[in-house]
């Protein structure tokens, strides 16, 4: 069910988005070669416990997942597309890497899920302009985003900016609503037509996440029942924004 939020329960995750934002910037900044992603968890556990709030991911379960996840961030490395787990395997940042931070925050028990895409240390050209077509297209999706338009107008405007570079969609994981619980309707993907989908109302909450692939859009599930990979073993990068549908467009929460 599609749900709205109320301009009080609006001021609250506008509130967790500037804490949401401010953690992932620190996060950012920590990322260099040689660094365990251990430290990257524990440094948002401590972000987050400090400012009173929650993880929204640690041992959340979701549909048709076989055990809760295991940590507050989702680290995922080079061809990682989501969900890497930081604290399970002997994970290092190398010169090169491109490195996605995915978080999701609770404050007085509302939700904002927001990610960002690090290069580690100097990374290739190929990788930069990667990062910033996914970026780009994260943009792209929120401006087209407003009250009256529809799901698919979002879904087009970010399909409009990968159809111009050789890069694979990952159909398969997308955006949604959020705020009262990490996953909510609507389903919002990254390919689609404009003027299809549901229609966009004023004080809906939703997560608009593009995640593109230098290789196919083709994915694989580790092993861990988490971490989604290119089957072609290219990478991938994955930016996203909690957003509030106004009548005249989108306020970014997660900034």
């Amino acid at each position: 069910m599609i749900t709205t939020k109320t301009k009080e329960e609006i001021a609250i995750l506008r509130e967790g988005g500037k804490r949401h934002a401010f953690i992932l910037n620190e996060l950012a900044a920590m990322v260099i070669p040689g660094l365990h992603t251990q430290a990257l968890e524990d440094r948002a556990r401590k972000l987050i416990s400090e400012g009173g709030d929650t993880p929204a991911f640690l041992n959340f379960t979701p549909y048709g997942a076989k055990r809760p996840y295991p940590a507050a961030l989702c680290v995922s490395i080079n061809d990682e597309i989501v969900h890497g787990i930081p604290n399970e395997k002997d994970k290092i940042l190398k010169e090169g890497d491109i490195v996605s931070l995915d978080l999701g925050l609770i404050h007085k028990d509302l939700i904002t899920d927001s990610a960002i895409t690090v290069a580690v240390g100097k990374i290739s050209p190929e990788l930069q302009q990667l990062l910033d077509v996914t970026k780009k297209a994260l943009f792209a999706g929120i401006k087209a985003a407003k009250g009256g338009k529809r799901v698919g107008d979002i879904s087009n405007a970010v399909q409009r900016i990968v159809m111009a570079y050789p890069y694979g969609v990952v159909e398969e994981l997308a955006g949604h609503g959020v705020g009262y619980s990490v996953h909510e309707d609507p389903y919002i993907p990254n390919v689609g037509q404009s003027g299809k989908g549901e229609v966009l109302k004023p004080g809906m909450v939703i997560a608009i996440e593009p995640i593109f692939n230098v290789g196919r859009g083709d994915i694989i599930l580790d092993e861990d029942g988490y971490t989604f990979r290119t089957k072609d073993g290219k990478p991938s990068a994955h930016f996203e924004h909690t957003v509030v549908i106004t009548k005249s467009g989108a306020e970014i929460l997660t900034q």
